[in-house]
């Protein structure tokens, strides 16, 4: 009777537990659906909405799937913050079902679940990256969708699931080509995993591998009709010409605040724990560790930047709660797990209330070097309407840029024709503006640190200082914007208006 009574407490507090990850999750999403409609668009986000105005298989950056999930979007709510980010943002339900599947299918304990779907949603990466539309928002729900359907295959040896990995491969191919490290991670499992081994001499990983193959293909034949641009323009990253250390901390140092700490300590824990005869850790450390050598040998000559690791966030976690279910840590990781374990939500959550109520509300006035402010359009519609006044005075027609992401905020914010000079190869999907369109005058108009008005001048006859603009928060500036009038073309087509 007693040993009933414990076993039924012991479900209480199992059910509490649930309710409360569950009740969580739900006040991350709300916060994450509230963000996304209050929050004004990064440079970025602007630009790849520019890219969902003009719907094609493939574009100078990033293969189209953040283009597709916004053009959706956007058909629904408009030309909205909201409109381009709801997409994702489901997207980033989506993913959690994924991971919360995988880790009770990897773990084999249905506690699992809810614990890693909530640690994935609380780490700022996550957070960032599956509120704001960028290529990483659709590569984090394929990397997601992909462990649990491998996770499928190595508990279940249903062959079938291949296809199901093939397909989750290739829409994450559409997304960014990073992803093809999760192949990679694939293959070598396969290699040198025992259990998983039998799959070489079975029809089904070739055939999810066709499956992943055809999906990507009208990115490649995109390509090949446009000389092969996003391939040459993401590789091209690969190359160095000198080695330096000093990037290798920056990178560690960010993974730390986007995983937040003590998530990250336990998901290398949770790596360093990981046996090949084991084939579900097995699969969670082959999936990891490519990427990680990649980014390591890449920061010996360049920077690594601290998104790029995205779509690694999935397989992490779920290292990151086998650290913390593992009973078997010896010596100084036994205390590191404990205390690493009652740290990483509270940590994390409170990382979490910092970072919202800095982006949304500017709890702490630091000017330019606000990054988030810098990095969101902060002011900006007060600065289209200056730039409107100007206009109206000068009888100007069009405004003009020469950088990108100017020309994607003045095009989302401002209802004003918006030209392009000198960034064509941005713009493959649109043709050249005629100097027809510069009958009247033009406005050239750029962040201070970005001018580029001898550019200009070599393809206007006049370029003439007029304004200069302040985008502010709480009045304070974050950025200085100069005005130049443009008359005068001296070339038959100049720039492109996207």
């Amino acid at each position: 009777m007693e040993l009933r009574h414990v076993e039924h407490v012991h479900l209480a507090h199992q059910v509490i537990r649930e309710n409360r990850f569950l009740a969580a999750l739900v006040v991350l999403g709300v916060l994450r659906l509230i963000a996304g409609a209050v929050l004004p668009l990064s440079a970025d986000e602007a630009y790849y909405w520019l890219w969902s105005r003009h719907p094609a298989a493939g574009y100078f950056d990033h293969p189209p799937a953040i283009a597709w999930l916004i053009r959706v979007g956007t058909l629904v709510f408009g030309q909205t913050a909201f409109g381009v980010r709801i997409v994702g943002i489901l997207s980033s339900f989506l993913a959690t079902w994924f991971v919360w599947q995988s880790a009770v299918l990897l773990l084999k304990d249905k506690q699992a679940g809810p614990r890693a779907a909530l640690l994935f949603n609380l780490t700022l990466m996550v957070t960032v990256e599956m509120l704001a539309a960028t290529p990483d928002t659709p590569q984090i729900l394929t990397a997601s969708a992909l462990l649990w359907a491998l996770a499928k295959v190595a508990v279940t040896g249903n062959g079938r699931w291949w296809l199901a990995v093939g397909i989750a491969a290739g829409l994450g191919l559409l997304s960014k080509y990073s992803t093809l490290f999760l192949g990679a991670g694939v293959l070598i499992w396969l290699l040198a995993s025992p259990a998983p081994r039998r799959w070489l001499v079975s029809p089904w990983p070739y055939l999810g591998a066709a499956v992943a193959g055809v999906l990507f293909l009208p990115n490649i034949a995109w390509n090949a009709a446009h000389d092969w641009a996003t391939f040459a323009f993401q590789f091209g990253r690969i190359a160095g010409n000198h080695i330096t250390l000093k990037y290798l901390g920056e990178f560690a140092g960010a993974q730390a605040l986007l995983a937040t700490p003590f998530i990250l300590v336990l998901g290398v824990m949770g790596l360093s724990a990981a046996r090949r005869r084991d084939q579900s850790r097995a699969l969670i450390a082959c999936l990891i560790w490519p990427s990680i050598v990649y980014f390591a040998v890449h920061a010996l000559h360049d920077r690594v930047q601290g998104n790029w690791p995205c779509y690694l966030y999935p397989a992490l976690i779920i290292a990151a709660l086998d650290a913390v279910t593992r009973t078997d840590w010896t010596g100084w990781r036994r205390p590191l797990a404990k205390w690493s374990a009652k740290l990483a939500i509270p940590v994390a959550a409170v990382l979490l209330v910092v970072g919202y109520a800095q982006a949304l509300l500017g709890v702490v006035p630091m000017g330019r070097k606000d990054p988030l402010a810098r990095l969101l359009a902060v002011g900006m519609p007060e600065v289209v309407a200056e730039l409107g006044s100007l206009k109206t005075a000068g009888r100007a027609e069009v405004i003009l840029t020469t950088d990108y992401a100017s020309t994607a905020w003045f095009a989302f914010y401002s209802s004003y024709p918006v030209a392009s000079l000198g960034e064509d190869e941005r713009w493959p999907n649109t043709v050249p503006l005629e100097a027809s369109a510069y009958q009247r005058p033009a406005l050239y108009i750029t962040e201070e640190r970005r001018d580029l008005h001898a550019l200009v001048a070599t393809a206007f006859a006049e370029v003439t200082p007029v304004a200069r603009i302040d985008r502010k928060r709480h009045g304070i500036a974050i950025a200085h914007y100069i005005v130049y009038r443009v008359r005068g073309p001296k070339s038959p087509s100049l720039g492109r208006m996207p």
